[in-house]
């Protein structure tokens, strides 16, 4: 099954050709540098772009691929979570396509396509051979842990219960004055000075906090950790770049050690821990997910670097997995700008 996908859930617009759900064929994807003036992304910017870029981006991936429109079997975008107005642009457009070329329609879970994204590497495993698994989708939008029994079916164990990791890391690099997008930067910085003990909070959830049923020590928070940053620089301010360096290695040990406790916690029983979505990619959460599942004897499956920021590639490869919605039904959805797996 040849499948092309589409994503613009946020500020990536992106066409992928995957063949039967892990063989991908193109994944072209442009990163907007539009919103780097304003420190975070302009939803109204963001979907102008979609907009302008999106015809030429699908036109570059059927090229790459080298294939004719009557060698796709199927059309595939993301329907959500993400930005309304962004995931408008891609699903209107993949409609569109469906329509014109008599292709059936798949409507894609964002979420869910980043636990995929892991078996895009042709080194993993097959999808149904890697369960029970842990999965950990982590991002900018997005910080969620999830138990998978059965292929298919995600079970939403914890996640963040308000700022995203990938947020929250952005969010200091703001504070700090380093850039946009901050949590490359915030990682870079954190290679060259080892993070002291202890002095950020790690995202605890309190018992009683309002967590839509899930367990609280499987749930973070981290919008108390950008306060507590906030008040540390107002009160003992950086003086050089190496004091700057020093606090971002500290906060980033922070938010990393959260999302590490809240694994280890959840580990019980699993095959597998996958793991997903542009903070993925950060070197010191990479390093301590290897500690711990060497410590669990548990298989790490991380996505490669390329596949763990938003792109098309994980939407049509989980399309061509089955996944998602699709018949009449998928021509009938409308965007859905908090869709849950």
């Amino acid at each position: 099954m040849i499948v092309l996908g589409i994503e613009t859930s946020c500020d990536e617009t992106s066409a992928a050709i995957v063949k039967d759900g892990r063989t991908i064929l193109s994944n072209v994807v442009h990163t907007q540098a539009e919103h780097t003036p304003y420190g975070g992304v302009v939803p109204e910017i963001a979907s102008r772009c979609h907009i302008m870029l999106l015809p030429g981006i699908i036109k570059q991936a059927m090229e790459e691929a080298k294939l004719s429109w009557n060698e796709i079997d199927a059309i595939a975008a993301t329907r959500g979570p993400g930005l309304a107005s962004s995931l408008l642009v891609g699903w209107s457009t993949a409609k569109g396509l469906a329509r014109k070329l008599n292709k059936p329609l798949i409507a894609i879970n964002h979420i869910e396509a980043h636990v995929h994204s892991v078996f895009l590497n042709p080194e993993a495993p097959d999808p149904h051979e890697a369960l029970p698994m842990l999965a950990l989708a982590v991002s900018g939008g997005h910080s969620s842990l999830f138990k998978i029994q059965e292929y298919g079916k995600l079970e939403l164990i914890g996640r963040t219960v308000d700022d995203a990791a990938g947020e929250a890391l952005d969010k200091a690099a703001k504070l700090l004055k380093l850039g946009y997008p901050g949590g490359p930067i915030i990682d870079k910085l954190g290679r060259t000075t080892p993070p002291r003990k202890n002095i950020f909070p790690e995202g605890r959830v309190r018992e009683g906090t309002e967590t839509g049923g899930l367990n609280h020590e499987l749930c973070m928070s981290f919008s108390g950790l950008k306060t507590s940053l906030l008040h540390y620089v107002t009160h003992t301010p950086p003086t050089c770049d190496a004091d700057v360096a020093q606090i971002a290695s500290d906060y980033q040990e922070a938010v990393v050690n959260a999302i590490v406790k809240r694994c280890d916690k959840a580990l019980v029983g699993m095959k597998h821990l996958a793991v997903g979505g542009g903070v993925s990619l950060n070197s010191r959460l990479r390093e301590k997910l290897m500690e711990l599942c060497d410590k669990r004897k548990v298989q790490l499956l991380l996505a490669l670097p390329k596949h763990c920021g938003d792109n098309a590639a994980m939407i049509a490869g989980l399309a061509g997995m089955g996944r998602g919605i699709t018949g009449e039904e998928a021509f009938a959805l409308d965007i859905a700008p908090s869709w849950q797996p």
